[in-house]
């Protein structure tokens, strides 16, 4: 027997490596994964890559990961296409650890199918012409010429994708404006697919009603939403990734919306922006956002990889402040991160209590300010982060609403909450891995 002791090399994600199994639960390979740490560790992701997974290239087609416990309770877990080139190459699955914890796992191969219960999802919608309804995709490409306010009709479901788990859902404006927006959840269960469709078939905002999965609950405007991005150019110069009201045309040649992964712990997207003309620049950009959401987090992730720069851009997130006069508080900061909140009723009208929050990079974090009243980028915090070229980088935004959760409503549990997350993605287990 080969055994192999294996530590995790992410602040946020547990990186493993194993091997193929035989059809029966003890045999192939077991996965002793040990918390270090003196809290709990609830639903911690582990992500393996396929090279680790099945070095022997043992797996086959149509094969779907089992793994188990010593008792034979299976796991929840999903092959990944992370990268888009249609073939799987990460293994995605979460595990629950008590303090000092150990527990053992068992990976085999099976030819069964499994089902599990649907905790993520992205629903995305296109119209294709304003005689058209809308169909389900998993892709669209988006032109600078096919702006809603030029062409009269809204081409996207929700005005772009959303996506969702179990605690919270968002939306991304693929129309041009490329802002983030908060669905706001009050059920654990995935919202229903005709969202922001109305009963003749075609797009319509039918999601600032409440309802009873939830509703739209941020006023976004000109602002970047939560978690949106622009850069700024040199000391002030502040230039939005995408169009504002009344723009007549886009500044983004072509934007590529992919989902990767809509699966039941976990859902992936992308979206590529080729020759971003800033307004007032004699210059062009490429980048790509990778979006990614799991059970659990009252949030999502984003990893953003700039493709080309000329050297005095800073990358700009943003979190909306139109609702409150409240400052940006860091109410965490450790070596490898720093949040950042506010907590007010911040809703559409004030009307509920919402924490929202960045969770950036502490080594790439410069410091945030906030933007102007008014303007192409206003109403917002924006945290500034170092880019380099082709180096991706990532970030966590969040939301917490009182009608998922009414502790919510209390600052000091709040800041809890995030405190927690962060201090989560900080353990790296100890992995202990033996071949059969």
């Amino acid at each position: 027997m080969k055994k192999t002791t294996l530590f995790t090399s992410s602040a946020f994600l547990l990186i493993l490596g194993l091997t193929w199994g035989c059809q029966t639960p003890r045999s192939g390979l077991q996965m002793e994964i040990s918390n270090p740490a003196q809290f709990r560790l609830a639903e911690k992701p582990i992500r393996l890559t396929r090279k680790e997974v099945d070095p022997n290239t043992m797996w086959k087609d149509n094969q779907f990961p089992l793994i188990q416990t010593p008792s034979l309770d299976t796991l929840a877990a999903q092959l990944d296409d992370t990268d888009g080139d249609g073939q799987w190459d990460e293994l995605f699955f979460l595990v629950d650890l008590e303090p000092l914890q150990s527990k053992t796992f068992h990976l085999n191969w099976t030819t069964d199918s499994l089902s599990f219960e649907k905790r993520t999802q992205v629903r995305f919608g296109v119209r294709h012409s304003i005689e058209d309804i809308v169909h389900p995709a998993t892709s669209d490409t988006f032109f600078p010429h096919e702006l809603p306010g030029v062409n009269g009709y809204q081409p996207y479901q929700t005005d772009g994708p959303s996506w969702e788990n179990d605690k919270v859902g968002f939306r991304h404006y693929l129309d041009g404006r490329n802002s983030k927006d908060v669905f706001g959840k009050k059920i654990a269960g995935m919202s229903p697919l005709d969202v922001g469709i109305n009963a003749a078939g075609v797009t319509q905002d039918t999601y600032h009603v409440m309802a009873d999965w939830g509703r739209d609950i941020l006023s976004v405007g000109t602002s970047l939403g939560i978690g949106g991005i622009s850069y700024l150019l040199g000391e002030d110069r502040l230039r939005r990734l995408g169009i504002v009201e009344g723009d007549p045309k886009g500044n983004v040649d072509s934007t590529q919306f992919r989902i990767l992964q809509n699966g039941p712990i976990r859902s992936l997207m992308t979206f590529d922006y080729y020759n971003w003309r800033p307004l007032d620049e004699n210059r062009t950009y490429s980048l790509q956002e990778k979006v990614e959401i799991w059970p659990g987090l009252y949030g999502y992730q984003n990893t953003i990889t700039p493709k080309n720069l000329q050297g005095d851009e800073t990358l700009l997130v943003g979190l909306v402040n139109s609702r409150t006069k409240e400052a940006l508080r860091v109410v965490y900061e450790s070596d490898h991160w720093v949040a950042l909140t506010t907590h007010d009723k911040q809703t559409y009208e004030k009307e509920w209590w919402l924490g929202l929050g960045l969770v950036v990079p502490k080594s790439l974090y410069q410091g945030y300010f906030s933007a102007p009243d008014t303007g192409r980028i206003a109403t917002s915090y924006l945290a500034k982060l170092t880019i380099k070229p082709n180096t991706p980088l990532s970030y966590f935004a969040l939301a917490y609403w009182e009608l998922r959760d009414p502790k919510l409503i209390d600052r000091a549990y709040f800041e809890n909450q995030v405190k927690t997350f962060v201090q989560q993605m900080e353990v790296n287990p100890k992995v202990t891995l033996s071949y059969d």
